[in-house]
């Protein structure tokens, strides 16, 4: 469904000189810096897949997503979406996709998000019966029916971005393109969204490019992900395989159990303490936290119960999705 080969987006920026002098000096001799957003990003994507596009802020992701929807044309390479050039902005293909972008909105500020369906729906040529039952599939899944009459600008941010996702699919695209789709919102919304986003794409089989600084959005909805830094690609596989990585580290935490003055009892816990396997840090509210290899957990807990010091609580813990993911960024940064 989407083909991306060596595609490549360079920006040009004016590098100013500051104050006035700065200024005037500019306009006989103008330095410029080039960023590559993009550098020569391939890959592709089944019809149906759920896919997360990963990486830090300025990584190249949300300008990677307006290349493939045409809002921006690539410096080189290309791509092509279901069989279309997207730099030619052909209809059909604005049929074909629809791209969310978390932080921009599309719907009219002043007006209740149902003017703005209404304008959709005369924009795309739906059928009125196909476009009602869009649209009561699309709020009933959100559960935001008693909303559509309500302005925009009154919504909370978690019913606006629900709105939003309504407005894109209502033409029911083929491909979705989504940039950050849960910013902002609370745990509560986040989850509804993941719900409505899994249970979409499993029942139409729409492709999905979704980007995300919530791991858990990717970890619930993605079986694959690509990673990006700095332009560049560094990762692109199952998302079980980056997971896997981590199993081979595991996480002790504990806490000491705090000694007494002037009473028998366990010596205070060493606060230089480190294990012979891993590493340990000490958290200013005293608590451990061990990095330790998977084969030796066994070893180190039987090394923090057997230093004499009593210990309050211990639990083992596997390396979160986002201490691994942080990891495969600082490689590809290593590695240039």
């Amino acid at each position: 469904m989407i083909e991306v080969e060596n595609l490549t987006r360079v920006f040009r920026t004016y590098k100013k000189k500051p104050g006035f002098w700065g200024g005037v000096k500019g306009l006989f001799k103008r330095e410029f810096e080039e960023t590559r957003a993009a550098d020569n990003i391939t890959f592709s994507i089944k019809e149906g897949e759920f896919v997360g596009f990963l990486g830090p802020n300025g990584a190249g992701k949300t300008t990677t997503l307006k290349m493939l929807s045409g809002l921006i044309y690539p410096t080189s390479g290309q791509a092509r979406v279901a069989g279309f050039d997207p730099t030619k902005r052909e209809n059909d293909y604005r049929r074909l996709f629809a791209i969310v972008l978390g932080q921009k909105n599309q719907l009219w500020w002043d007006l209740p998000a149902q003017e703005s369906f209404y304008l959709l729906r005369a924009i795309y040529g739906l059928d009125q019966k196909a476009y009602q039952e869009t649209l009561d599939e699309l709020v009933t899944l959100l559960g935001v029916s008693h909303k559509l009459n309500v302005m925009v600008r009154e919504l909370s941010l978690g019913e606006r971005m629900k709105m939003e996702l309504i407005a894109a699919l209502l033409h029911r695209p083929r491909v979705l393109f989504l940039d950050e789709p849960t910013i902002g919102l609370d745990v509560i919304s986040q989850k509804s969204v993941r719900e409505f986003l899994r249970t979409y794409n499993r029942r139409y089989k729409t492709t999905i490019l979704l980007t995300s600084h919530y791991m858990a959005d990717i970890s619930q909805l993605c079986e694959r992900v690509i990673v990006i830094d700095h332009g560049k690609k560094i990762y692109d596989g199952d998302l079980d395989l980056i997971a896997g990585a981590g199993a081979k580290q595991k996480i002790i935490k504990f806490k000491p159990r705090p000694a007494l003055e002037g009473a028998r009892g366990p010596a205070p816990f060493p606060a230089d303490w480190q294990p012979s396997h891993g590493s340990a840090k000490l958290s200013e509210d005293g608590e451990f936290t061990v990095h330790v290899p998977s084969d030796h957990v066994v070893t180190v807990c039987q090394e923090i119960l057997g230093t004499g010091a009593g210990v309050e609580d211990i639990n083992i813990q596997d390396v979160p999705l986002e201490d691994i993911i942080s990891e495969l960024f600082q490689r590809g940064v290593a590695a240039k």
